[in-house]
């Protein structure tokens, strides 16, 4: 297996990352924070510093952990997004990335997302095309409040643009009341990687296999099918920007399981993927 992290989880600084990454012997990283700026947003001289100071660690950038479709499907500036989408390809070059994680846009809390399926598919088929000749390949999360949030509306999104893949998240499921082993008989075949991460009924993340996740056998069947490469995303205690991150009314709930730092909480998630393995 490759084990790569959110590792801004551990440290809003690319140094203390780096560190955390090392310490757990994890093979790199998928990038969202850096240094206090989403990974979005920073220029493409920052970009070089990172890659520098990743390359000397020997460590490298699996994915973009970017926000690209985190915006209101009514109100969002999808004009400014698809802008921000472009300087973060350009990001993703510089980084050596060959991937970015993606969304399907939020949609209005109380309304159907069946309402919105075709201004959804259109907004997706435009990120896409701004993607086409890039060389990386976007990846759909399935996410809370999200068009795609449950098995059968990420279905739709993959039968609809197959040059698309998906990131696995079974804790994003459980807090959507998606049974986790039945979302991924049905999505398996377009799944690129696994976010390793796992929850309780009430939303609140714990450690994987500690939740309802079903974690350890997605992750098993994900092994068997060839399956190699996993992102540790603790979420086990509040972090700074986590807030950012999400959407009002959709809040991640922290779990029972506390720890003295994040650096802590940090080591403790990558060593219940290693307890999984």
């Amino acid at each position: 297996m490759r084990i790569y992290a959110f590792a801004d989880e551990a440290s809003p600084a690319i140094d203390g990352q780096i560190a955390a990454m090392r310490r757990n012997g994890l093979n790199g990283l998928e990038i969202r924070g850096v240094d206090g700026e989403n990974v979005s947003a920073i220029s493409l001289e920052k970009a070089k510093e990172v890659r520098r100071k990743l390359d000397d660690a020997g460590l490298c950038t699996w994915s973009i952990g970017s926000p690209i479709g985190k915006i209101d499907i009514e109100t969002g500036d999808f004009a400014a997004h698809l802008e921000q989408l472009r300087h973060t390809l350009e990001v993703a070059q510089v980084l050596g990335a060959k991937r970015l994680r993606m969304f399907s846009f939020y949609i209005p809390v109380g309304k159907d997302p069946a309402d919105y399926r075709n201004r959804v598919i259109d907004q997706v088929g435009e990120m896409l095309r701004v993607g086409e000749g890039s060389g990386v390949l976007f990846c759909h999360e399935n996410e809370k409040g999200i068009y795609g949030d449950i098995a059968s509306r990420c279905l739709d999104l993959h039968k609809t643009f197959p040059q698309m893949r998906g990131v696995f998240d079974p804790a994003n499921y459980v807090q959507c009341g998606q049974e986790t082993w039945s979302a991924w008989e049905e999505l398996n075949p377009y799944i690129d990687y696994l976010h390793i991460k796992d929850a309780l009924a009430d939303g609140s993340v714990v450690p994987a296999g500690k939740g309802l996740g079903n974690v350890k056998r997605i992750l098993d069947a994900y092994r068997a099918q060839g399956g190699e490469d996993v992102t540790v995303e603790p979420h086990l205690q509040v972090f700074e920007g986590l807030k950012d991150l999400e959407q009002d009314g959709n809040t991640s709930h922290v779990g029972g399981y506390r720890y003295p730092s994040s650096d802590a909480a940090f080591d403790a998630a990558c060593n219940a993927l290693k307890e999984l393995l």
